[in-house]
C-alpha cells in the first residue's frame, strides 16, 4: 500500500492513427519559402501520456475522488483509502461503520481536498474531514440521495465549507453548511443547516440535479449552472457585499417571478456531466463542456453578459462508433483545447478548436470496464478507474499544434500568440497571413507581416511590384529596413537608397496635384521623418553624395536643404542661401551652427550686405572665433564699404580688444589705423588707456608713431614718444603743441636729473626765445627745482633790464643763505652728540662689582675667586673655562671655529721669544705689538662667549627645544646610569 504512488508501470497506450492524420504540416499548406529549417532530435512526446498506478486493490474500487492532491476512493463495502498525493507513503484506511448491505452510491470532495461527502444508496450521507480520523453523520440530509454538489470557492476553507448547495435525484437543490467542528452542547452535527433553495424538473416532472456549479462574476453578481439529464439551467442574481454568508437564496428567489433560462436537448442518456476548465487555481473557469444525450455542448463562459454566461457554444455530436446500447459516454474532462470523454473500454480527446478527434486511447480487457474519469484542478492530472485498476493522464504542452489550427481557420493573432517561442512557426504563420491579406487586396496589412517572415526578398518586392501597390512596397521596405542589425550595411543602403526613389517619386506625384495639397504635405513630412531616422543616420550619412543626387535629380530643393541640416552639411545649405541672396537665412545657420571655419569662408559675403547682423553675430561668438582671421574681411570693405561698414568693423574691433582682451598686435594695430583715420578723437584716449609702459603695449609702437605723424595727431606722437622714453623728442613736438604738454614731459625722466634738467632748459629758451615771455620763464624756474636763475639768463637778451630778476635773484640768495644755517645747525648737533657719546664711554669705564669671598660659581658651584671669572649684570658669576664649556654646545658652527681659531692665535701670542740675536729696543717694540694684539684677542673672545649671560640671555631661550642628552650620546649616557 506504501507504494501506491513511489512506482509507475508504464503502458504502451494503443493509439488510434487519427492523432497523426490530424495534423496539419506546412508543406500541405501552399506557403512560400522559409529561411528556417525544421530538425528535430528526438520524437516529440504525445500530448497525453498515460501511466499505470502500480495498485492492487484489495478490495474492488466502487468509487474515486480527487481534488488539490487529495485521493479518495471507496473500496468494497465499508472501507474508505485517504491518500495525501504529497506524501503517497502515508495511507489513511477508514472504516465507514456500516453493518447493513448499503454500498456507497457517490463521493463529492471539496476545491480544497478538506471536506468528503458520502453518499450512500440508502438515502443518508456520511461526512469526513481531512483532518479527523472518524467518519460523522449528516442527519439533516438523511432521506435524500446526493447526486451532486455546488461547493463554495469563495468561502470555502479547511474548516468550514460555506454556504453549499446540494443536488438531489428528485430535482431539488437544497442549500446547506457543514462545519468540522464538535459544534455546541446543543449541536454535535457538522451539518449546521439545510433548507430547499429550488426544484429542477424535465416535462413537468422532477428531473435528478446531475451537475451543480457556483461561479462569482463581476461586480458581486453570481451564476449557478444546473443539469438535469436533458437540461441546462443558468440562476444568475447579485449578492449584496458581505453578504455572501447568507447563501445563495436570494438568488433564486429572484428567478420566482420568470422561469429560468435553460438550454434543452432531446436525447436522453439517464445523466448528464458538466466539466469546467480553470487556467489557474481559485480563479474562474474560462469554458465548459456539457455531455448529454445528443453530444458535447461546449463553449466558453462570458462573466460581463448580464443574462446568460454561456458563449461561442457548440455540439459536438457523437461519433458514429458511439453506440448508446453498448458503449454509452460515461464521463468527460475538459481540458484547454481538448474534452476527454471516456467510453466503458477507450479515451477519446476531442479538440474544441475543429471538432476532431486526436487521440484515441483503448485499454485491455483484463483490467475491466471503465467506470470515472476525474480531473484535478490543482495539478492538471486526469485519473482513470476501474474496479481493478487506476491510471493518470499526464497532458503535457497542450498548444503546441494549436496554431496549426487558428492558422487553418484564419485566426491568425491566436495562432501567433500560441508559437511566439517557436519562431519557424511563427514564420509560417505571417506568410500564411500575409499571402491571406494580399489576396484580399489588403495590400499595406500584407506587406507588413511579409517584412517580419523569411521568405525571399526579390520575390516579395516583384510581387507588390507586379500589383502596382508602391505603398504597399514602401510599407514592406520600412518594416524590413527596422528589422534589419546595424551590421547588415549592404542591405540597409539598398533599401535606403529605394526608399528615397519612391517618396520622391510619390512626393512629385502629389505637388503636381493642387487636390492632393494635405496629402503631400503629410507625405513630406513622413519622408523628412525618414531622413531624421536616427537608425538611418549612419547610412544616409556614408551615402549622402547618392541622396544628394537623387534629389537633384527630382528638382526638390527644400528637401536638399533639410537633408543637408541634418547631415550637418551648413556649408552646402549657407551656400544655398547665399546663391538666392537670402542672407540673413544663411547668417541664421551660421549662428545655430557655430563652426568657426564656415565663419571665416562666408563673412566676407554677409558682411557686404548685413554688417550689424554679422557684427553681432561674432560678438555673441566670443572666443570661438580668431578675430585676427577676419581682418581681410573687415579690412576690404572697411576701405571700399560705407559708412555703417566701417563702424561696425570698429565695433567688433573695441569688442575684441575691451571685451575679450584680445593682446593679437594685428589687431591693436587695425583699431588704431581706423581710429586715426575715421576716428581721431578716440585715438588719443585709446593711446591712454593702453598703458604707458612698453611692456604692457599691445600695438607696434614704430607704426602707431609713423600713423600718427602721417595724419597730423601731434599730441599722439607725443605720447607714443613718451611711451618709448624719447623724451627729448616728446617735449621738441609737445613745445609745438602746447608748452604745458612739453613740462608734464619734462617731468617724466625722475631718476636721471640732468635729462630732465636739459629738458627744461629746453622749455625755458622756448619760451624765452620763441615766445619771449619772461614770466613765463620765471615760472619754468618754479615748476622745475634744477633749474636756477643764472642757468635761463644766458637766454635773455641783452637789453632785458635786471628788474625783470629781481625777485628771483633775491629769492636764490636768500635760499642759499637758509641752506648755510641749515648746515650750521647741523655741525652743532653733531658736536654736541660727540660730547655726550665720550661722557658714556668714561662712565662706563669707571663701572664696578663687589664679588665676597664665599662666592661660588653658578655652573661648577666650586669658589668663585680660584680661577678667573666673569661677572655679568644680573649677578650670575662664572669661571672662565665653566662659561666656555657652557656657551659652546650652543654655538653655531661659524662661531664655533672663530673661537678655536682665537684661541690658537692666543696660544701663539703667549709662547716667549727665543730669538737672542735681536735688539732690546726692537724686543720692547715687538714685545709691546704682542700684548697689544693679545688683548685684542681676548676682547673678541669675550664678546664671544661673555656678550651675554648663559643663563638669562637668547642663548637659553633658543635651546629651549633641544632634548637634554645629545641623541648620539643618549645610548652611552643610558648606559652609565645602570
Amino acid at each position: 500500500m506504501a507504494s501506491i504512488l513511489d512506482e509507475y508501470e508504464d503502458s504502451q497506450s494503443i493509439r488510434h492513427p487519427v492523432q497523426q492524420h490530424a495534423r496539419l504540416s506546412a508543406s500541405n499548406i501552399g506557403i512560400t519559402h522559409s529561411g528556417f529549417v525544421s530538425a528535430r532530435l528526438e520524437e516529440e512526446k504525445p500530448i497525453f501520456n498515460k501511466q499505470r498506478i502500480d495498485f492492487s486493490p484489495p478490495e474492488k474500487i466502487n468509487h474515486f475522488a480527487v481534488c488539490n492532491n487529495q485521493l479518495c476512493m471507496s473500496l468494497g463495502k465499508d472501507t474508505l483509502l485517504r491518500i495525501d498525493l504529497g506524501k503517497p507513503d502515508q495511507p489513511n484506511q477508514v472504516e465507514l461503520g456500516r453493518k447493513d448491505e448499503t454500498k456507497v452510491h457517490r463521493l463529492f470532495l471539496d476545491p480544497t481536498g478538506s471536506h468528503l461527502v458520502i453518499s450512500l444508496l440508502s438515502n443518508e450521507c456520511l461526512y469526513l474531514n481531512r483532518n479527523t480520523p472518524k467518519v460523522r453523520s449528516l442527519s439533516r440530509w438523511k432521506g435524500h440521495l446526493i447526486e451532486s454538489i455546488g461547493w463554495n470557492k469563495l468561502l470555502g476553507n479547511e474548516t468550514n465549507t460555506g454556504p453549499i448547495l446540494v443536488g438531489t435525484n428528485q430535482g431539488q437543490i437544497y442549500e446547506a453548511e457543514i462545519s468540522a467542528s464538535e459544534g455546541s452542547l446543543f449541536n454535535t452535527n457538522p451539518d449546521q443547516y439545510l433548507r430547499l433553495v429550488h426544484t429542477l424538473e424535465e416535462d413537468g416532472k422532477p428531473a435528478p440535479v446531475c451537475c451543480l456549479e457556483i461561479e462569482r462574476g463581476i461586480e458581486s453578481k453570481f451564476f449557478i449552472i444546473a443539469t438535469t439529464r436533458k437540461r441546462l439551467f443558468q440562476f444568475v442574481g447579485k449578492v449584496a457585499e458581505g453578504a455572501e454568508q447568507q447563501g445563495f437564496s436570494s438568488i433564486f428567489n429572484q428567478t420566482q417571478e420568470h422561469f429560468p433560462s435553460f438550454q434543452e436537448f432531446p436525447a436522453n442518456l439517464g445523466y448528464s456531466e458538466i466539466a469546467f476548465y480553470t487556467s489557474k487555481l481559485r480563479t474562474s473557469p474560462k469554458s465548459f463542456a456539457w455531455m448529454m444525450g445528443n453530444g458535447v455542448l461546449y463553449g466558453n463562459l462570458d462573466y460581463v453578459r448580464p443574462d446568460s454566461l454561456l458563449s461561442d457554444v457548440q455540439v459536438w455530436e457523437y461519433t458514429a462508433d458511439i453506440d448508446f446500447n453498448f458503449n454509452k459516454p460515461i464521463s468527460i474532462v475538459l481540458t484547454q483545447f481538448h474534452f476527454l470523454l471516456l467510453l466503458p473500454d477507450r479515451v477519446k480527446a476531442v479538440c474544441t478548436l475543429n471538432g476532431q478527434v486526436v487521440y484515441e486511447d483503448v485499454f485491455p480487457d483484463k483490467f475491466g470496464a471503465l467506470k470515472k474519469m476525474i480531473k484535478d484542478p490543482a495539478g492538471g492530472l486526469v485519473w482513470i478507474y476501474t474496479e481493478k485498476a487506476v491510471f493518470r493522464y499526464h497532458i503535457q504542452r497542450e498548444a503546441r499544434d494549436v496554431w496549426q489550427m487558428y492558422m487553418s481557420m484564419n485566426k491568425f493573432d491566436l495562432a501567433k500568440e500560441y508559437c511566439r517561442d517557436r519562431p519557424e512557426c511563427l514564420d509560417t504563420v505571417l506568410a500564411k497571413e500575409a499571402e491571406h491579406c494580399f489576396q484580399n487586396k489588403k495590400y499595406l496589412e500584407s506587406a507588413k507581416c511579409y517584412a517580419l517572415t523569411q521568405n525571399y526578398f526579390e520575390e516579395i518586392a516583384l510581387k507588390f511590384i507586379e500589383a502596382k501597390q508602391e505603398d504597399a512596397l514602401k510599407e514592406f521596405l520600412i518594416k524590413k529596413l527596422n528589422n534589419l542589425k546595424s551590421s547588415e550595411r549592404t542591405q540597409i543602403t539598398l533599401l535606403v537608397t529605394w526608399l528615397t526613389e519612391l517618396y520622391l517619386n510619390r512626393l512629385g506625384v502629389l505637388e503636381c496635384d493642387e487636390s492632393q495639397r494635405a496629402l503631400f504635405l503629410e507625405m513630406r513630412e513622413e519622408f523628412r521623418r525618414f531622413l531624421n531616422s536616427s537608425k538611418n543616420k549612419d547610412c544616409l550619412y556614408n551615402n549622402r553624395t547618392t541622396i544628394y543626387d537623387l534629389l537633384a535629380s527630382h528638382g526638390n530643393v527644400e528637401d536638399m536643404v533639410y537633408f543637408s541640416v541634418i547631415m550637418q552639411d551648413y556649408e552646402r545649405v549657407i551656400s544655398h542661401h547665399c546663391q538666392h541672396d537670402n542672407y540673413e537665412a544663411a547668417l541664421e545657420v551660421l549662428s545655430k551652427n557655430r563652426d568657426e571655419k564656415l565663419f571665416y569662408k562666408f563673412s566676407p559675403v554677409l558682411m557686404q550686405h548685413i554688417p550689424k547682423k554679422v557684427v553681432d553675430a561674432w560678438i555673441q561668438m566670443g572666443n570661438k572665433l580668431d578675430a585676427k582671421k577676419l581682418i581681410p574681411a573687415l579690412v576690404n570693405y572697411s576701405q571700399i564699404g560705407s559708412t555703417q561698414q566701417i563702424n561696425e568693423t570698429i565695433r567688433y574691433m573695441e569688442f575684441c580688444v575691451y571685451e575679450l582682451t584680445v593682446t593679437e598686435e594685428a589687431i591693436h594695430n587695425y583699431l588704431l589705423s581706423l581710429y586715426a583715420k575715421y576716428r581721431p578723437d578716440s585715438l588719443l584716449w585709446y593711446l591712454e588707456q593702453a598703458g604707458t609702459h612698453s611692456s604692457d603695449i599691445h600695438y607696434d609702437l614704430k607704426y602707431a608713431l609713423r600713423l600718427c605723424a602721417e595724419h597730423g595727431h601731434r599730441r599722439a606722437c607725443v605720447l607714443v614718444y613718451k611711451i618709448m622714453e624719447l623724451f627729448e623728442e616728446a617735449v621738441d613736438l609737445a613745445l609745438q603743441v602746447d608748452v604745458d604738454l612739453a613740462k608734464s614731459c619734462a617731468d617724466l625722466p625722475e631718476d636721471d636729473e640732468e635729462l630732465r634738467k636739459k629738458l627744461w632748459l629746453k622749455i625755458a629758451r622756448h619760451v624765452v626765445q620763441e615766445e619771449k615771455d619772461v614770466k613765463k620763464a620765471m615760472n619754468c624756474l618754479s615748476s622745475c627745482n634744477l633749474l636756477k636763475i643764472e642757468d635761463i639768463l644766458p637766454f635773455f637778451p641783452d637789453f632785458v633790464t635786471i628788474d625783470h630778476f629781481k625777485e628771483a635773484i633775491c629769492n636764490s640768495l636768500e635760499e642759499y643763505n637758509k641752506h648755510i644755517e641749515e648746515l650750521k645747525q647741523e655741525m652743532e648737533e653733531a658736536t654736541e652728540s660727540a660730547k655726550r657719546i665720550r661722557e658714556d664711554i668714561q662712565e662706563m669705564r669707571s663701572k664696578y662689582g663687589v664679588v665676597e669671598s664665599q662666592e661660588k660659581c653658578a655652573a661648577c658651584d666650586f669658589p668663585l675667586l680660584n680661577r678667573p671669572f666673569y661677572l655679568f649684570l644680573c649677578s650670575h658669576m662664572f669661571h672662565y673655562d665653566c662659561l666656555f664649556q657652557e656657551v659652546s654646545p650652543h654655538l653655531s658652527t661659524y662661531k664655533q671655529a672663530k673661537l678655536e681659531e682665537l684661541q690658537k692665535k692666543l696660544s701663539a701670542t703667549a709662547q716667549p721669544t727665543k730669538s737672542r740675536h735681536r735688539q732690546k729696543e726692537e724686543d720692547s717694540i715687538s714685545l709691546g705689538k704682542g700684548q697689544q694684539s693679545r688683548e685684542q684677542i681676548k676682547s673678541d673672545i669675550d664678546d664671544i662667549i661673555a656678550g651675554e649671560c648663559v643663563y638669562c640671555g637668547e642663548l637659553m631661550i633658543k635651546s629651549i627645544d633641544k632634548p637634554f642628552i645629545d641623541p648620539q650620546k643618549y645610548e652611552e649616557e643610558k648606559s652609565s646610569w645602570l
